[in-house]
C-alpha cells in the first residue's frame, strides 16, 4: 500500500507549494489542494503541482444545484484529480450528478461534518444530533448516490466503516500526539485514524508549519 498521508498544501503561493512538496514528497502519498490554492492558481496551478508525480486530491467541497455542480466537475476532468470533494448536504441528486460527471479515475467523496464543528455548532445551524449521527446519515445518502466514500473525522470513521465496508474514507484534522489542534475540534492522531479505518489521512500544518517539514513527515509516516 502506498503511503496514506496526503499533504494539505494550503497556500496561494505556488512556488512555496512546490518547494514544500519537493521537501517531503518521499514521505507522502499525495497532495491535497484546497480552495485557497485553487482560487489563487486555478487549473494551471493544478497541472503544475501534478508535475511532482503524486496523486492530487482536489478539495473544493462543491455545493450547489445539481446542474451547476455537474458542470463544475466536468470542467475539472482535464486536470484528472484522484479525489474530488462535494458536500453531502447538497443532496442525493447533486451527488449523483457529480459522480456521473467525474472522470473514471476520480473518486468523488462527500464531506459530511467539517472537523471544525462540534455538537454546539451543529445545533446553531439547526442540526440537533451528535456529529456521529449526522455523519452516518450523510454517509448513507452518499452511498445511495453512488459516491466512492466520505470525508469525516477520526472520531466517526470507525462506525462509518462498519456501515459502509467498501467505502473510501478521508480523515482530515489529524494531529500528532504532541500537536496543536488549532481550529480543529474533533481530532485524532494519524495512527488512530488509520487503525479506525481511514483510507487516507490529510495532514497540513503539522508538516507545512514544522521547522523541518521533511522530518515532520518522516515522523508521522513512522507512526503508521
Amino acid at each position: 500500500m502506498s503511503c496514506p498521508i496526503y499533504l494539505a498544501v494550503d497556500t496561494p503561493d505556488i512556488e512555496a507549494a512546490k518547494a514544500l512538496v519537493g521537501k517531503v514528497q518521499n514521505h507522502i502519498g499525495g497532495i491535497k489542494l484546497g480552495l485557497e490554492f485553487f482560487c489563487a492558481n486555478g487549473p494551471q496551478g493544478i497541472h503544475d503541482m501534478a508535475a511532482h508525480g503524486l496523486p492530487l486530491f482536489l478539495d473544493l467541497k462543491l455545493h450547489d444545484i445539481p446542474n451547476t455542480v455537474a458542470k463544475a466537475v466536468q470542467s475539472l476532468r482535464p486536470v484528472e484529480p484522484a479525489i474530488l470533494t462535494v458536500h453531502a448536504a447538497g443532496g442525493r441528486a447533486m451527488m449523483e450528478d457529480a459522480k456521473a460527471a467525474a472522470g473514471a479515475n476520480t473518486k468523488v467523496v462527500a464531506v459530511t461534518v467539517l472537523t471544525s464543528l462540534d455538537r454546539n455548532d451543529l445545533g446553531a445551524i439547526g442540526v440537533n444530533d451528535a456529529p456521529e449521527t449526522q455523519v452516518l446519515r450523510l454517509a448513507d445518502l452518499a452511498r445511495e448516490a453512488g459516491l466512492d466514500g466520505i470525508v469525516c473525522s477520526g472520531e466517526e470513521v470507525k462506525v462509518a466503516k462498519q456501515h459502509w465496508k467498501d467505502g473510501f474514507f478521508v480523515v482530515p484534522g489529524v494531529r500528532p500526539s504532541d500537536g496543536i489542534s488549532g481550529d480543529q475540534k474533533r481530532t485524532v492522531t494519524p495512527a488512530e485514524a488509520m487503525a479506525r479505518g481511514a483510507s487516507i489521512i490529510v495532514v497540513g500544518r503539522p508538516i507545512s508549519k514544522a521547522e523541518d517539514p521533511d522530518q515532520a513527515a518522516r515522523a508521522i509516516e513512522a507512526t503508521l
